[in-house]
């Protein structure tokens, strides 16, 4: 291909981002601090003022105090728990009012003294650390782009101090800690000049007249903050030499004394804002101290002079010149808080359009903008992307400051496009690999946003478009009816709305609109009557494959080989050709030599579907790579410096990749590219997921998702169907087909997988795991050995045969997951030894080779409790594969000598095989035998064991052993997945209504549900919702399974009173025609609340029900202890909850409609669980709230959109007669068994009445 050719298909560049003059209308207001707390949307209580001081600390080296440090007041008891003590003594500090550059060196000496402090008449709230805990509203999140530990510089030099920097499109804050609300200083990226690296770790933040230095951890992170700063810098500082000034447009200004200080501060008041600047000079040149968020702020008079600012986080207490001054800006505070909270009605009510709760151009959630001519509502950041378009393209304007322009028909307007109609306009024909993600970068989101509104390239073409006349009479039509839709679709699409209608009366479309009454047609045409149109040309109109816009330019000499439809066997140096490569606009090409103007050949990035990174040393050149192209070819490249070779390999893979999967690049993958792959239920359709291959991890980006890691060794199951061209890959809870659209790459793709998913050597963690982290061929030997020869002579004492123990561990180790062990085919003791051989040749042993000795000194401790305690403290210590094979281990051999009279294989004999094995030692002293009996010997309370469940696992292998004995019974296989047999109950828990099922890993409810009901022959008609039900006798509690939701683990977390019953479940209805009609995905209101045993720690009197206001959104439930609380009590992530329906009645709940809610967290390898109870006042109120409960944790998807039929005539009818039992595992103490080998006899059952829980 030529190089004319080669600049055909390139997309035009875009024009760099001019910001226009900003006006009162659409100036964007300073970001506030991400730490500020949720806030209902009703109410701001008045605070009490008295809080105690912080205390100071004496130390001289430290440079900066505690933000707004001021003086004392008595403290009231009842405050007490919300304050510190006053200090007796507070010398020598400087007010951290003024930031690191800005210190006061003129203070007064005597400016900290007890004898001042005591008498000042006002007290800032202290740094007490309660912050930490409150979560951000969406409504108050700012847009932060980047925030982390860096460290300053002061004016004077010196040391550098740490500081917590947050950088926002408008502002750049640093903070004391990560904790503060207020910051030390802001600096305006409108009047940052430059950024630059300065030396080591080290870059320089350039203003007017000032330059800020930071420091870095690390070289990376220093080129990260500067690229960062100037990509949200870039062009916004000529935009303020044609604008002189400060960004800001005041509503009041002036100098203003904060007490406590004896200099003035310069204040502004701006829309809904204060800012505090150390002068009117700095005011202008936008280095600030701090900005306050009006929204939270009250405003109380307090002396003749002076009045302070209430916030829940700092109490400001100023000193105005004159009376009548003071009164002049308590108004003006004033009307900034009747600004911030007035002006969210407008967003609450553009919000209550599902779809305008989530921006137009990237999803992100809570846009505060919307480019009111275009119909649209955009976050913070892509509306300074539209206000770049300038306003004759996009007019932005603010849903919470701009009140004015929000009239009732415009908001009507928006209420009746919303963000998803109107976007089937604008971005009807979106490429995949180009849609925006809230993460997108400032560049992406100015080459969308110009494309989608400058270029139109996306809108759904008019079918009069080109047609000027026609579209102009459509246009005329149209403003006479009530589409607005279609008016908007005719004004983008070239109808001219100042074209003549032919009516003397009503000449123009917008007359023509109120004439006959539609004003919201009239609305439309107002705000867009000087809008220019979109400039794409007719031919534009042809949407094909996207080719985004590279910026990677790269060149040099590679060894190139002859393309290949192929993998190459290794390829020798002479095999190679030496040529000059290049990386440009998107296109790779290679020449004969750098002279050399015309190409031997280029690839398309577009083109690229796959890069692979040999290993070293495959090919003759150390270092080469592999190229795969749409068109089936092959293309090697080598070099022998491998700088050159990462650097070539980096470059290409930025080239071929879009943008929202950016975080690939970062990874050290063997392999990288596109590939289709179907997921979920719906496997109709192929979806194009990117993805990349490092070590046995592999990374893919599918459709809607932020990234996915799947472990390759933790997989159930790994296969190729060879027909379809599919590799199929099992993990917990999924199943994932990545199918073969090109033999080639994915002939790569799979076998990269395959090798990637077996054992990667001889450590533990480099083995195939099962879902518990054991390794698959431990699993299966012990669960192979539990069920065929627990009771053998001699088990693990007699020898193998050397050559099968050989070959089963030689099979282990190609590939543990499609190993069966089956009884006949693998004889026990070969099994056994394959075992030991495992653990003797395994590196860096079970017990690490630094600790091992520790575990050997252990044992010869006499003092038995001593000895369990430091058992307990080295077996927490091991890695957490380590600990898991150990347990399951020690579980398995405890199991072993409790049958030592059949098996002659007692402690002590156990000890003597497995002490050598396990510590790899010789053999000749016996204490690795005695730390082996130690650990079985006290097995629960090392491993702190349930011995409820230890019994029942015992009485389990009892009943194999007696089946085995009584009918002969032989156990086919054994499989890691795991089969496990069941007892399922239909309609109620009885004896009459059980069902034995055999589970495997990878059965769902919704199969489960069908496989009983087959086995019962019970038909299930169109609207019958059966379900499996998680039943709780002790709790009183129950809940439905998610469709989804796999059974095993749940059936395993059960304890000895719960169940599973497969019943209908009657409500799901009503749920579902509930949430069709609510929309969106949120709910509030006071509700009846009681923890469990005061484990929450909220101090509410344990045995009664106390009424506390709820906030349900997308991501988190929060309490309040009324609807006036500004801080919730508590904070919880919604999927994270399991909620059950019902209450246990000796908690006398004061209702009978209740919900029990079950929250589990990890916190250091520690698991916590939380439980509490919800009541409501009706019926209705719990269907509403456990309905939404359930919307938001299963994101909608409540019930297959098929139906059970689709689900159960999919699947192949089960056997009732058990004759293929394939495992009945027996797995240590956190796996319950349930009725494994109990009666196989199929009774006939009765379907009883259902009851309805609701009523």
């Amino acid at each position: 291909m030529d190089t004319d050719e080669m600049q055909k298909g390139q997309t035009p560049k875009v024009p760099p981002r001019i910001r226009t003059p900003q006006s009162q209308e659409n100036t964007v207001a300073p970001s506030q601090p991400d730490t500020l707390p949720p806030l209902p949307s009703r109410r701001v209580p008045q605070l009490p003022n008295e809080y105690s001081l912080e205390s100071f600390d004496d130390n001289l080296d430290y440079e900066d105090p505690d933000l707004f440090s001021s003086g004392v007041h008595c403290i009231n008891t009842s405050d007490r728990d919300m304050s510190l003590q006053v200090p007796s003594k507070a010398t020598g500090r400087k007010n951290s009012l003024y930031s690191d550059d800005e210190g006061l060196d003129d203070d007064d000496a005597t400016l900290w003294r007890d004898d001042v402090i005591r008498n000042q008449s006002s007290v800032y709230l202290p740094n007490t650390g309660r912050s930490s805990s409150i979560k951000e509203d969406g409504s108050q999140l700012v847009a932060v782009i980047k925030m982390g530990w860096l460290g300053k510089n002061g004016p004077q030099g010196g040391r550098y101090q740490k500081r917590w920097v947050k950088l926002d499109v408008d502002y750049l804050r640093y903070f004391d800690n990560d904790k503060d609300v207020y910051s030390k200083g802001i600096v305006s990226t409108a009047f940052i000049t430059n950024v630059n690296s300065s030396g080591e770790l080290k870059f320089e933040v350039a203003t007017t007249n000032r330059t800020f230095i930071f420091r870095a951890e690390s070289e990376a992170e220093r080129n990260d903050w500067v690229t960062v700063l100037q990509d949200c810098t870039r062009g916004r500082y000529n935009h303020s030499l044609m604008n002189p000034g400060s960004p800001l447009i005041p509503d009041y200004q002036g100098y203003l004394e904060l007490k406590g200080l004896r200099s003035k501060l310069y204040t502004v008041v701006t829309s809904d804002k204060v800012f505090l600047y150390k002068t009117i000079e700095d005011f202008r040149i936008g280095v600030g101290i701090t900005s306050i968020e009006m929204n939270v702020g009250n405003i109380k008079d307090t002396d003749r002079r002076c009045f302070d600012l209430t916030t829940p986080y700092r109490t400001f207490s100023f000193l105005a010149e004159s009376e009548q001054q003071k009164e002049q800006w308590m108004d003006a505070m004033r009307n900034a808080i009747g600004e911030a909270l007035s002006n969210s009605e407008v967003a609450e009510q553009i919000w209550a359009e599902p779809s305008n709760s989530f921006c137009a151009d990237c999803g992100a959630p809570k846009p505060e903008w919307a480019a009111i001519n275009l119909c649209v509502v955009v976050c913070k950041r892509c509306a300074g992307e539209h206000r770049g378009l300038g306003p004759s393209i996009s007019k932005v304007r603010s849903l919470k400051m701009d009140r004015k322009v929000w009239t009732e028909e415009l908001i009507r307007v928006f209420l009746l496009l919303g963000n998803e109609r109107v976007n089937s306009f604008w971005a009807a024909n979106v490429p995949p690999s180009e849609a925006l993600t809230p993460s997108s970068c400032s560049e992406d989101r100015r080459r969308f946003i110009s494309n989608k509104y400058r270029q139109g390239k996306y809108r759904k073409y008019h079918p009069l478009y080109g047609n000027q006349e026609e579209l102009n009479k459509a246009l005329c039509i149209s403003v006479q009816c009530s589409d607005v839709l279609e008016t908007l679709s005719l004004i983008f699409c070239g109808a001219n709305v100042n074209c003549s209608t032919g009516m003397s009366n009503w000449p123009s479309p917008l007359l023509l609109a109120n004439a006959h009454s539609q004003p919201l047609q009239a609305e439309i045409i107002s705000h867009n009557l000087n809008t220019e149109q979109p400039r794409s040309e007719l031919e534009d109109m042809n949407v094909g494959r996207y080719v985004p816009p590279f910026s990677v330019s790269y060149n040099g000499f590679l060894f190139k080989t002859g393309s290949m439809a192929r993998a190459p066997d290794r390829k020798t140096k002479e095999e190679f050709s030496r040529r000059w490569c290049t990386l440009n606009d998107g296109s790779f090409s290679y020449y004969e030599s750098d002279k050399n103007s015309s190409p031997n050949g280029v690839l398309k990035a577009s083109e690229i579907v796959c890069l692979a990174v040999d290993t070293p040393g495959k090919h003759g050149y150390d270092n080469t790579f592999e190229l795969y192209s749409e068109s089936e070819r092959l293309y090697l490249f080598g070099t022998d410096d491998p700088d050159n070779h990462k650097e070539w390999v980096k470059s290409i893979a930025k080239c071929i990749i879009p943008a929202t999967v950016e975080p690939l690049l970062r990874l050290s993958f063997d392999r990288i590219g596109r590939l289709k792959y179907k997921d979920g239920l719906n496997l109709q359709t192929s979806k194009v997921g990117w993805f990349a291959l490092e070590g046995s991890t592999l990374y893919a980006y599918l459709e809607k998702s932020q990234g996915e890691e799947i472990h390759l060794r933790k997989l159930n199951e790994l296969s190729i169907q060879q027909d379809n061209e599919v590799l199929v890959l099992v993990e917990k809870g999924r199943t994932l087909y990545i199918e073969g659209e090109r033999k080639l790459d994915f002939a790569g793709w799979c076998g990269a997988i395959q090798a990637a998913a077996g054992s990667g050597g001889d450590t533990l963690s480099q083995q195939q795991l099962t879902d518990t982290d054991i390794p698959i061929i431990v699993h299966s030997c012990i669960d192979y050995i539990t069920q065929c020869g627990i009771t053998s002579e001699g088990i693990y004492r007699k020898s193998g045969v050397n050559s099968r123990v050989a070959a089963l561990c030689d099979r282990f180790r190609l590939d543990a997951r499609s190993l069966r062990l089956k009884e006949g085919e693998h004889q026990v003791d070969d099994v056994a030894n394959t075992l030991k051989r495992f653990f003797r040749e395994l590196e860096e042993g079970l017990f690490m080779s630094e600790d091992a000795t520790s575990w050997l000194n252990t044992a010869a401790i006499k003092d038995e409790s001593i000895k369990i305690s430091q058992y307990k403290l080295l077996f927490n210590k091991l890695p957490h594969v380590n600990k898991a094979t150990l347990q399951a281990l020690i579980n398995h051999l405890y199991c072993v000598q409790r049958f030592s009279e059949m098996n002659q294989m007692n402690l002590h004999n156990l000890g003597i095989v497995f002490g050598p094995t396990l510590f790899q030692t010789d053999g000749k002293d016996y204490t690795a035998g005695r730390a082996i009996e130690d650990l079985i010997q006290h097995y629960t309370f090392i491993f702190e064991v349930d011995e409820q469940q230890l019994k029942k696992q015992l009485k389990e292998i009892s009943a194999i052993n007696e089946l085995r004995k009584n009918f002969n019974t032989k156990f086919p296989n054994t499989e890691p997945g795991g089969h496990f047999i069941c007892t399922v109950y239909l309609e109620e828990k009885k004896d009459t209504t059980e069902q034995h099922v055999k589970i495997p890993g990878s059965m769902t409810a919704a199969e489960l549900t069908c496989e009983v009901l087959d086995l019962r022959n019970i038909p299930v008609k169109e609207k019958d919702h059966w379900s499996c039900w998680e039943v709780s006798d002790k709790e009183e509690m129950e809940r439905p399974l998610h469709y989804k939701e796999r059974v095993l683990p749940i059936f395993h977390s059960f304890g000895t009173d719960s169940s599973l019953l497969i019943k209908k479940h009657l409500a799901m209805d009503a749920i579902i025609n509930y949430l069709a009609r609510k929309g969106d995905a949120a709910k509030h209101g006071m509700i009846k609340f009681r923890e469990e045993r005061s484990i929450l720690g909220l101090g509410l009197t344990s045995g009664n029900f106390h009424d506390r206001y709820f906030i349900l959104s997308s991501n988190s439930l929060r309490m309040y202890k009324d609807v006036r609380s500004n801080r919730p009590e508590r904070e919880w992530p919604v999927k994270s909850l399991k909620i059950y329906q019902g209450i246990k009645k000796k908690l006398r709940p004061p209702t009978c409609w209740g919900l029990t809610v079950i929250y589990e967290s990890k916190k250091q390898d520690k698991s916590e669980r939380q439980q509490w109870y919800l009541c409501c006042d009706s019926p209705s109120e719990l269907k509403e709230w456990y309905a939404t409960f359930l919307s938001i944790q299963y994101d909608g998807d409540l019930w297959p959109q098929e139906g059970l039929q689709q689900t159960r005539a999919s699947r192949v009818l089960p056997d009732p007669r058990h004759g293929n039992v394939s495992l009945i595992p027996l797995r240590g103490s956190e796996n319950e068994m349930r009725n494994s080998v109990a009666a196989f006899n199929q009774d006939p059952l009765g379907v009883s009445q259902p009851t309805n829980h609701w009523d």
